[in-house]
């Protein structure tokens, strides 16, 4: 059976939309999925499904987060192949940055060629990024204390839902849903 990883936006920040991991993981297992677990508080939830289609789980999970917490939570499915793709195609890594200030974006989908052009029509600088399809790779070279290159620039310049990790919780992310 398939391992999947779902990211959710927004959740456990500033005391808004809370929800204790031991509810997620009995949302999950409630929800039929197998071999759940949850890594820190942010909403990062590894699990097995015979569903394939991604679109259908985050559907899933977004409609039974809303029923049992009454809120909404923007809800990102991958696969471990993604996240070993990132970590093998990260051009930052590969410049020898420093691991702590590198962040990765991931989007609900492949923002459109226009979008991308508003985007890049601002300068960000020192804070440094490359999109790769529904990725985006970031360098803060000051922290991400007080980012430009936040979640709400990218929904509102790329016109797609956006959720953000570091790469510590990446590589954590990976070397988990690889021993599921």
């Amino acid at each position: 059976m398939p391992t999947y990883i779902a990211l959710l936006r927004g959740i456990n920040v500033s005391g808004q939309k809370l929800i204790k991991m031991t509810d997620l993981k009995e949302l999950f297992e409630a929800l039929g999925f197998q071999n759940v677990q949850t890594y820190i508080q942010s909403g990062n939830v590894i699990f097995s499904s015979k569903e394939k289609s991604l679109d259908k789980l985050e559907s899933i999970i977004s409609t039974a987060i809303r029923k049992k917490f009454g809120f909404d939570a923007v809800v990102i499915v991958i696969t471990p192949e993604v996240l070993e793709y990132i970590l093998e195609n990260n051009p930052f890594i590969k410049k020898i940055m420093a691991i702590e200030r590198l962040y990765v974006t991931f989007l609900s989908d492949t923002p459109s060629e226009e979008n991308i052009n508003k985007l890049g029509a601002i300068n960000y600088s020192p804070e440094e990024y490359i999109i790769d399809q529904k990725i985006i790779y970031l360098h803060f070279p000051n922290g991400a204390g007080k980012v430009k290159l936040s979640n709400n620039l990218f929904e509102s310049k790329l016109k797609v839902d956006a959720t953000t990790r570091n790469l510590k919780t990446i590589n954590k992310l990976w070397e988990l849903s690889n021993k599921s």
